[in-house]
């Protein structure tokens, strides 16, 4: 009765199930599968004078497990997406200076170093460390003098940028990912860190005949991430690496002391306008981490990203907000009123595709400009940074260039980042265009820039090759 209930289809489905069963029993299969299984089984040897135990021993619940930085494990950092630390430490093509071995980078040696043994250039830098004192005994005068910025617009003229050949200098002899005016209306110094571990300083000013006014210095044995320069004493320069050290160049000591020590890298180093005692550091994979001077320790930890935070920036209006970029592929804006350290919770998200560069605050701390591997850069502005605009531009820098990062102008109209047809691009935030700056001695891709806080029109460009070229109105 079943049978004659089938359809046609389900007739022929059993037919075929049979007819597979039969075609396997004569191959044997299983026979053979379990032959072969327990052939593999080895007889479990009791050594002589023990005896099997008739209980097993519980697992523990907890194990115990030691934490090991990716160093320490002998595992290279970690390179998520394009433009990661692998690409940072990787040997340039580019042609070096040559070195006295001791200075070479390749030790990681902790502790304090005088100025004189990190000293690469061989002579002796007692100009330069007058120089830089006679700047600091100054620096609270420049520093207490805070520029009027009408609406968001100041009377800036681009087209009066210029290039001239003499603010051409090669500062240090690897690819500079930090770059920094210090910030003086005495003179013009610049300050770079490459990543061979070198922190390089040029005083544009300089008028020797025996040199070029550039002072070279080794305190690190990998890539500089961060020079952070105290406005109120200009002779304390702090400098962050990828080798895990925080150091601080006290130039009336002489000295780079060891102010942090960790196993991992140090990817960003940043510092509150409103708090010069405390300094903002990421490590590792996403974690923030502000080291207080006065107490000589960590205050705060937290875990802001997935991954490593590749900059940290704080509104100058309202030094509460903080804004980091991650290789996780977002930007941040935190409320540092607010912030929970074991559930912390952003104010704002800004998602790319890719890695984010860089997130900066306008010198307005009215809007907030994003770079990204992902070929955009987005513009954050309005109530809360609701209003979001997007600007396509090539991001794409290769190996041998360090990753463009747009910074700000000196006032909320206009964009600064590195073009890979040896220029400068211009983004305008309310045309949302880009103009080209070119010069024929420009001879190299500018990839991280500074403006100088004091001279507006002044900009420094720094490239993969070690050089600065420095764009002024005059």
């Amino acid at each position: 009765m079943a049978s004659e209930t089938l359809t046609e289809y389900e007739r022929r489905r059993l037919e075929n199930i049979k007819r597979n069963e039969e075609m396997v029993a004569s191959l044997k299969l299983y026979h053979t599968s379990s032959q072969l299984s327990s052939s593999t089984k080895r007889p479990r040897i009791v050594p002589k004078g023990y005896k099997n135990s008739p209980e097993k021993k519980p697992k523990t619940k907890s194990p115990i497990v030691i934490r090991k930085s990716l160093r320490a494990r002998g595992i290279p950092p970690d390179s998520n997406t394009a433009k990661g630390l692998e690409d940072d430490l990787i040997a340039s093509p580019q042609k070096t200076l040559n070195l006295p071995s001791k200075f070479e980078p390749s030790i990681r040696k902790s502790g304090p170093l005088t100025m004189q043994q990190a000293y690469v250039n061989g002579s002796s830098n007692q100009e330069f460390i007058d120089k830089i004192i006679d700047m600091s005994d100054n620096a609270p005068l420049y520093s207490s003098k805070k520029r009027q910025i009408v609406g968001n617009f100041i009377s800036f003229k681009l087209g009066s940028l210029m290039l001239k050949p003499e603010n051409v200098a090669r500062i240090v002899p690897g690819r500079i990912l930090s770059v920094r005016f210090f910030p003086s209306g005495d003179r013009t110094v610049v300050a770079a860190g490459d990543k061979l571990g070198h922190v390089g300083f040029w005083d544009v000013d300089s008028k020797e005949v025996d040199g070029d006014g550039v002072y070279l210095y080794c305190p690190h044995s990998a890539p500089v991430s961060g020079i952070l320069i105290q406005p109120f004493s200009l002779s304390k320069i702090f400098t962050s690496s990828y080798d895990g050290f925080i150091r601080l160049m006290d130039v009336g000591k002489e000295s780079f002391n060891m102010v942090y020590s960790s196993d991992d890298a140090i990817f960003s180093l940043s510092q509150r306008p409103n708090d010069i005692k405390s300094i903002y550091f990421a490590e590792a994979h996403g974690n923030l981490k502000v080291w207080d001077e006065r107490a000589g320790c960590i205050s705060t930890s937290s875990i802001l990203h997935a991954h490593r935070i590749n900059s940290i920036d704080f509104n100058p209006e309202n030094t509460n907000l903080m804004a980091t970029s991650s290789t996780d592929g977002t930007a941040c804006i935190w409320d540092l009123r607010s912030i929970n350290v074991r559930y912390p919770k952003s104010l704002k998200t800004v998602e790319h595709q890719k890695a984010v560069h860089s997130a900066y605050f306008s010198p307005s701390g009215r809007c907030l400009a994003t770079t990204s591997y992902d070929d955009n850069i987005r513009l954050l502005s309005g109530v809360d940074f609701g209003d979001m605009a997007m600007i396509r531009h090539n991001n794409q820098t290769g190996r041998w260039i360090s990753s463009f990062r747009a910074i700000w102008g000196w006032d909320d109209s206009y964009l600064f980042v590195g073009n890979m047809k040896r220029a400068v691009d211009v983004i305008s935030t309310v045309k949302q265009m880009a103009k080209a700056l070119e010069s024929p001695y420009m001879t190299a891709i500018p990839c991280r820039f500074a403006s100088h806080p004091y001279r507006e029109g002044t900009l420094a460009c720094a490239t993969g090759g070690g050089q600065v070229y420095m764009w002024t109105t005059s």
